[in-house]
């Protein structure tokens, strides 16, 4: 099968053409079909596959036999969650439809909003945006949705793990409900599939792979080490395998700082990048990492989805993740597009739950290596593979905040006046303690003392 048999432009074919690419891969040949018949559909494969172009290109197909965009409008919308993802996206946008009367811009937060607003004045064809970014936009009358023909919602199940639920169901909110949906993600679990209620109208599904699982051309492996001992085993690693490039992945932003120091003190040319750094420095820095200048970017999992870098050989976990799923994103930045790659995780003793969580997900043992001058001193117990189906979580019973606690009014009646464990104190009186000669049974409860007999 090739690109024409799609019925792809030939303005399409030929920037396809220039890229090298000569066959549709799984999920293109799905979904590239039913995206160009105008069918909502809902598309599900692991990373490093080229779900991009698999709606990128029919989106260009449709909107080039169509009007122009008008002033401050947008016809297709790629929403994307992170501004990484969505700077790559519309590369793929600017790379396939170079030969194409068509204009496109990505919008994202981080940087000015002024010229983003200006690229939008004359309205743009295709706009790959951020949620909260186009949310802004649109409060300042910068973007209108009245011409929208066709939404894509990017790595869906990574908007709903960054908490973009509420933003989304805005966006939903403004836009027509005359118009073609597209969803696309690595995996889609009961959450996504209720967000696609409200997105496609009967839908195609489409899964070329079983979920959760790791790409076979990736090796993967661990090392146990103690936690002390991972950043010179790392250099060790580097050392003794030459490794070239290398995408490191640590757990904090404040770890990803200290080890990308600890580096460069070794005489190693790396970078972080996170959360922390502004849009332009971790712009350049991927730019640097890709053009070879920066030989190690080490990253939080802000970068665990959407960079799609040529030819990376080698992931390495410095932390495994705390959420089993993000172990199959980070290392599929590795063995892309049939490529073979190499994915390392230095495995401690406190992360034995992760890790049996992470095989439980991947339905495999992953490979130990002790390193000669590494073994731990705290070893990481041998795991045994559960396949048992997991259990949902019970629902946490409310806290009763009615509940008195030791020593405080219980705020019932008794006899028609507020009873208390402290002593009869009203609401809102103040809490003193009285001396009393009153009885058994009087306001005080307490009992009168007997004299002692000389």
């Amino acid at each position: 099968m090739s690109f024409s048999t799609f019925g792809l432009c030939p303005q399409i074919l030929e920037a396809i053409a220039e890229q090298g690419y000569k066959s549709p891969t799984p999920i293109q040949a799905k979904a590239i079909p039913a995206a160009i018949q105008g069918k909502d559909v809902m598309a599900a494969a692991q990373t490093g596959t080229g779900k991009t172009a698999g709606f990128v290109l029919p989106i260009l197909n449709k909107l080039a036999r169509g009007e122009g965009a008008q002033a401050n409008h947008i016809r297709a919308l790629i929403l994307a969650p992170t501004r990484e993802l969505a700077a790559q996206v519309a590369d793929s946008v600017e790379t396939y439809g170079k030969y194409l009367p068509l204009r496109s811009t990505v919008v994202y937060g981080g940087v000015k909003i002024n010229p983003q607003m200006m690229k939008l004045r004359k309205g743009v064809d295709v706009l790959v945006a951020t949620p909260g970014r186009l949310l802004d936009l649109y409060q300042q009358n910068a973007v209108r949705f009245n011409q929208l023909e066709i939404l894509v919602l990017d790595e869906a199940d990574r908007m709903l793990d960054l908490g973009f639920i509420t933003d989304i169901k805005k966006v939903l909110a403004l836009l027509p409900r005359h118009r073609q949906s597209l969803m696309f993600s690595a995996t889609f679990s009961d959450d996504i599939r209720k967000l696609a209620k409200g997105l496609v109208q009967d839908p195609i599904e489409i899964s070329v792979n079983p979920q959760n699982t790791t790409a076979t051309t990736v090796k993967q492996w661990i090392c146990p080490v103690d936690k002390k001992q991972k950043p010179a085993l790392l250099i060790e690693l580097i050392r003794q395998n030459k490794w070239e490039r290398l995408l490191v992945f640590t757990k904090t932003k404040k770890g990803a700082n200290q080890l990308t120091k600890y580096l460069a003190n070794d005489g190693l040319k790396a970078a972080a990048i996170h959360g922390d750094k502004s849009q332009a420095v971790r712009t350049k820095t991927l730019e640097d990492f890709k053009k070879g200048s920066i030989k190690i970017l080490v990253a939080t999992d802000v970068a665990a989805r959407g960079l799609d870098i040529d030819q990376l050989p080698q992931v390495v976990n410095f932390d495994l993740p705390i959420v089993a799923e993000d172990y199959v994103h980070r290392i599929g930045r590795t063995g892309r597009a049939g490529l073979k790659g190499q994915a390392v995780s230095l495995v401690s003793a406190d992360e034995f739950k992760q890790l049996t969580d992470i095989e439980r997900l991947i339905k495999q043992l992953l490979t130990r290596k002790l390193m000669d001058g590494f073994e731990p001193d705290h070893n990481v117990p041998e795991s045994k593979l559960d396949l048992r189906p997991r259990k949902p979580k019970k629902p946490k019973k409310p806290k009763n905040l009615n509940k008195p606690k030791t020593g405080q009014q219980t705020g019932a009646r008794s006899g028609g006046k507020f009873s208390s464990k402290s002593g009869g104190q009203k609401p809102g009186g103040r809490n003193k303690t009285r001396a009393t000669n009153s009885t058994a049974g009087g306001k005080s409860g307490h009992k009168k003392k007997r004299p002692t007999r000389p």
